[in-house]
């Protein structure tokens, strides 16, 4: 996987992608649920559930809350690896997201993104039930600013390690988007996991610290 972003092309790899959980117990029963055909864009990218709001300031994301998935995850900064693939946070944090600092904030303009583990060693981790997001579903992330910035989800797609669409998932937008990221499409105990399940979503509002 590639991010874009400032005219270059930066490496994401898939080091979220742990699994020695499913080694260890037998990966049949197992595997971390994959988005549904029904939860695919309708009409391309540029689909979206509700009306967009205004980009925010920009300003570091603190946590990251999924209700409808039971996420609600502090948010720690990755940058790159001397390889250029994206840092990730360590295995043996799985209930930590972490936002690539070097790109967009999320609620600001552009496309932040956000990773995290689908499972550790000692079994699922933060983003293990994101598969089963749906469309229209919501996603906080609360801001060291203290505003919550209320995104809604667009699609939930998932792709092939050697077929992921880098352009569609961390191209430029002119709106506040957000990716959320992490493993799945199958699973093989020699190779890991085959794929990524991606969230697409776009701000649709601020909510005010109390």
């Amino acid at each position: 996987m590639n991010v874009e972003g400032k005219g270059k092309v930066w490496l994401l790899a898939g080091a979220v992608c742990v699994g020695v959980w499913l080694v260890q117990n037998g990966s049949q029963n197992i595997t971390p649920p994959i988005p549904s055909a029904a939860q695919a864009f309708a009409a391309g990218p540029r689909f979206h559930t509700d009306a967009a709001a205004d980009p925010m300031p920009v300003s570091s994301p603190v946590r990251l809350r999924i209700p409808e998935i039971d996420v609600d995850a502090p948010v720690t900064r990755l940058g790159l690896a001397k390889d250029g693939s994206l840092d990730v946070p360590p295995p043996e944090d799985g209930d930590v997201a972490g936002w690539y600092r070097h790109g967009a904030t999320p609620g600001a303009r552009g496309t932040a993104v956000v990773a995290g583990h689908v499972d550790n060693a000692r079994g699922p981790a933060v983003f293990y039930s994101l598969g089963t997001l749906e469309k229209g579903q919501r996603i906080e992330v609360v801001r060291a600013d203290g505003r919550t910035a209320v995104f809604t989800t667009d699609a939930v797609e998932v792709y092939d390690n050697e077929d992921f669409p880098d352009r569609k998932v961390y191209g430029e937008s002119d709106r506040a988007e957000l990716r959320v990221i992490t493993c799945g499409g199958g699973f093989s105990e020699r190779t890991g996991y085959r794929g990524n399940v991606v969230v697409y979503a776009h701000l649709i509002g601020v909510r005010q610290p109390a």
